[in-house]
């Protein structure tokens, strides 16, 4: 007799910080669902305010987090598998190089950066006249040193267009195939 063994999906948190993609957020869970992901949301206070929250914890069977929890409460999210900052901002990146985390999303991605797990890919989206400002590039640089994954063309996608979500997914399958 065979044992049916149900298999949970690999658990994605979704960081959004505040760039107009943000607001695209309820189109991006589907295409990323149906890659095998549970995905979790968790957005910076500004972002927050760009979505639709009772939509998209529908979509996702999560509460959409933006604020850290009471210390004797327990965590509403399964850990993660993996992390996805999409759109990730110059503020959310110059403040998780430099540990600041005074938000949830910054404090998640510098605990991650801490441990060195789980993989982590990010998606800027800024003006040019950021992505030209010295801090970032540092930031930038500082992230890769970490292992952290950066998406971000200047020169084939002008920012602020983002790399294409089909090769967001097809790099975050790449460097999560051994999960």
């Amino acid at each position: 007799m065979h044992e049916v063994v149900s298999i949970s999906p690999r658990v994605l948190y979704l960081i959004v910080c505040a760039a107009p993609p943000a607001q695209q957020t309820a189109e991006v869970v589907p295409q990323v669902q149906v890659l095998g992901w549970d995905v979790c949301i968790i957005a910076t206070p500004q972002a927050s305010r760009w979505m639709d929250r009772a939509v998209l914890e529908e979509l996702t069977g999560h509460v959409l987090r933006t604020e850290y929890k009471l210390p004797a409460e327990a965590d509403p999210l399964p850990k993660a598998d993996a992390i996805l900052v999409m759109p990730a901002t110059f503020n959310t990146i110059n403040k998780w190089a430099q540990g600041m985390s005074d938000t949830l999303a910054t404090g998640i991605l510098c605990e991650a950066l801490g441990r060195g797990t789980p993989p982590v890919l990010a998606v800027p989206c800024l003006k040019m006249d950021l992505v030209r400002h010295p801090a970032f590039a540092k930031s930038i640089d500082v992230l890769l040193e970490c292992g952290v994954h950066v998406l971000h063309e200047p020169q084939r996608y002008r920012s602020p267009l983002m790399v294409p979500l089909h090769e967001v997914l097809a790099i975050l399958h790449e460097i999560t195939t051994a999960l």
